[in-house]
């Protein structure tokens, strides 16, 4: 049957559908499709780790089913809503931040760099705006941070270019973009080769231009101790224009101050 195509795709956005009809979407490496049925949600998806360089969400509105190897879930339908929303998140554990160059912070000195890590998407239906289920909009890889296998976190890892010009950071509906402020205050240099990013504390906006954005984080490494503070600001940074609120942080952290051994942050 005909398709007919749409918008390309966006977060928080109701999407309305008639019984019988499927959406599919396709971005990062995910390639996804949503079906209202008369008492019924589907939701079917696939990876390809292949088509890493999307750069739009692309999405469509059909009677067109995929095959039946694609992994389906079904869910009753909570209510006569006909409506599908898409709503992003930040990763429930520490995304350990890998750039592909090490950079060398002189001793004394400071910089900020900008960071873009992959969200999740929660899929809401309904009048009530249930959540049928998240995932993450690639298969992500997991690491462990610390001095001992006792003693450390266990995070997800994501390579990136972490760049210091804001303007060369690519960008992507599927990416959240960090600032990051590191301040060596210790006499020697610190080599940045890896980096652990707090998503779970961190809250996650939308600015007019339909860019994710997280506010700012500062790590302050000390010269006499073992440890770094970690802050996140209460708003989002003036790069960032202004912004809406789409998913408050998973887990709350009413000081906005962590302090955690440099070798959980620095690994």
């Amino acid at each position: 049957m005909d398709q007919v195509q749409d918008e390309f795709g966006r977060w928080h956005h109701a999407y309305q559908l008639e019984s019988g009809q499927t959406q599919k979407h396709e971005l990062s490496e995910t390639r996804f499709w949503v079906t209202l049925l008369d008492s019924e949600w589907q939701v079917r998806w696939e990876r390809n780790a292949g088509e890493t360089d999307k750069t739009e969400w692309c999405q469509s509105i059909s009677h067109v089913l995929p095959s039946s190897e694609v992994n389906t879930m079904r869910f009753v339908r909570p209510d006569e809503g006909d409506t599908v929303m898409f709503m992003p998140a930040l990763a429930d554990r520490p995304t350990m931040i890998r750039p592909y160059q090490p950079l060398t912070i002189p001793a004394g000195r400071e910089c900020t760099i900008y960071v873009a890590s992959l969200v999740w998407m929660r899929i809401l239906v309904g009048h009530t705006q249930t959540q049928l289920l998240e995932m993450p909009l690639a298969e992500p890889s997991l690491t462990w941070v610390g001095r001992s296998t006792m003693d450390g976190d266990l995070c997800y890892t994501s390579p990136t270019y972490a760049r210091l010009v804001l303007d060369a950071v690519p960008r992507r509906p599927w990416r959240a973009i960090s600032p990051v402020r590191i301040c060596n205050r210790r006499p020697e240099p610190l080599l940045l080769e890896r980096f652990s990013l707090p998503t779970p504390v961190l809250p996650l906006y939308r600015n007019s231009r339909r860019q994710l954005w997280t506010p700012k984080v500062t790590v302050v490494c000390e010269t006499d101790i073992a440890e770094a503070r970690l802050r996140v600001a209460s708003k989002t940074p003036p790069e960032a224009g202004e912004c809406e609120m789409l998913a408050a942080s998973r887990t709350r952290n009413d000081r906005g101050v962590l302090t955690k051994a440099l070798d959980r942050i620095f690994g």
